[in-house]
């Protein structure tokens, strides 16, 4: 049996800087230009849409509103009787809908969907926000001392980077350098304008004090409000619609997802005979590869990988397999990451520098991958990229998606 094949024909994300409260939005009017320019930008009707998925982590928490699959129809009227469905995995929630999307079409029910993905998070204090993310966690059994959940979480995964391989808070640093850097030149970013000096991704106290354990300010990626979306269709419907395949476009070559226990403890306890901390991000990575018909990261030309904090681009760095394991370092010291150099990481800006609006930053990861095989990505452009992977995550690594994604011209079966 042929599989079938998934086109990326269109995508758009609102500017990652804007604070909806503050402009007297709601979160259906995020959705609303989320879903009227991803339509736009994929030069499809809404009653050419087949299906929809949404992904949205916590929108009780910040909005009070819930049953989110029923948005994209409250917003746009063309979309009305369209079936919908909303997903929440954490911070993959956006990957979900996206995979759940792709499920859509492969099946043959459809041969269009609209995946969203949606997220405020200006809508209350800081520590109020960091408290609701809070529910991803094991609640009750992890994390309950910490004021800044997360952040203690993933200074835990530090600190076993740390006693298995040693470890630099530097290098943590110089990630958010990096991929802050990187955003100036994306023209959505979050932290695209903000004001930044050599103290601010220092061991500088008062430039850039401790949050949690051993995770600074830099070392977090902020609050952000925001919505992203794609339209993806199957190789029948392009070549139904020539007008659709004569555009630029680019194929899921492959995908992975693993989902484990919500507890960072039992993540830890499971790998202590592993050279890899995480060997389930390490699968889930192998999945994605094995389905493209690649042998490594070598094969790729960028990743734009989930740093919610910079220790989670710290251990992605050694699961994609760009070093060994517990030397994710040396690819931060050499340059690797750069764009121009042997791998180019998050040349977006990734979370940290672009900005994390929980349930949109999978389906924004693939916006980016698609604008980077198409040659749309403008001022932080990977030049000549042809084919770019994701890696969303949700929690501590408890829900993990990978895709790859290729320009026009790649099948899964070429190298």
């Amino acid at each position: 049996m042929t599989a079938t094949e998934i086109w990326l024909v269109g995508g758009y994300q609102t500017d990652f800087a804007r604070n909806a409260s503050r402009e007297g939005l709601d979160v259906a009017g995020i959705a609303a230009e989320a879903v009227r320019e991803t339509l736009a930008a994929a030069h499809l009707r809404a009653d050419q849409v087949g299906v929809v998925h949404v992904g949205n982590a916590f929108g009780q928490l910040f909005t009070g509103q819930g049953h989110f699959g029923a948005l994209p129809a409250t917003v746009e009227p063309g979309l009305w009787g369209v079936p919908a469905t909303r997903h929440e995995g954490a911070c993959a929630s956006g990957s979900l809908a996206a995979l759940a999307a792709m499920a859509d079409l492969e099946s043959g029910r459809y041969d269009t969907a609209l995946v969203l993905g949606v997220e405020l998070e200006k809508t209350v204090p800081g520590d109020v926000g960091a408290r609701y993310m809070g529910a991803a966690a094991w609640v009750g059994h992890e994390g309950q001392d910490a004021k800044y959940l997360w952040p203690h979480m993933f200074s835990a995964l530090a600190d076993e980077y740390d006693r298995r391989y040693g470890i630099d808070g530097g290098h943590l640093l110089a990630i958010a350098e990096l991929n802050t850097r990187n955003a100036r030149a994306n023209p959505l970013a979050q932290t695209r304008t903000w004001s930044f000096t050599d103290r601010s991704f220092s061991a500088d106290d008062e430039a850039n004090p401790f949050v949690e354990g051993r995770l600074r300010k830099a070392d977090c990626g902020p609050m952000t409000d925001g919505a992203a979306g794609v339209v993806l269709v199957t190789g029948d419907y392009l070549a139904d619609h020539p007008e659709v395949a004569a555009r630029p476009r680019a194929r899921v070559l492959g995908w992975g997802h693993r989902t484990v226990g919500l507890s960072l403890e039992q993540k830890l306890a499971r790998s202590a005979d592993d050279p890899l901390v995480l060997p389930h991000v390490r699968d889930t990575i192998r999945d994605a590869f094995g389905r493209a018909g690649i042998g490594g990261v070598d094969d790729l030309d960028l990743v734009e990988t989930h740093d919610c904090f910079t220790m989670s681009e710290y251990a992605a760095i050694d699961h994609f397999g760009i070093t060994a394991p517990g030397e994710s370092w040396k690819a931060v010291e050499s340059g690797d990451l750069e764009i121009g150099g042997r791998i180019p990481m998050n040349p977006s800006g990734g979370l940290i520098g672009g900005g994390h609006p929980v349930g949109a930053t999978g389906v924004r990861m693939l916006v980016d991958a698609y604008k980077q095989v198409t040659d749309q990505a403008g001022g932080y452009q990977v030049p000549g990229a042809r084919r770019a992977a994701t890696l969303n995550i949700g929690g501590s690594t408890t829900t993990t998606v990978s895709f790859v994604v290729g320009d026009g011209t790649l099948s899964p079966r070429s190298r």
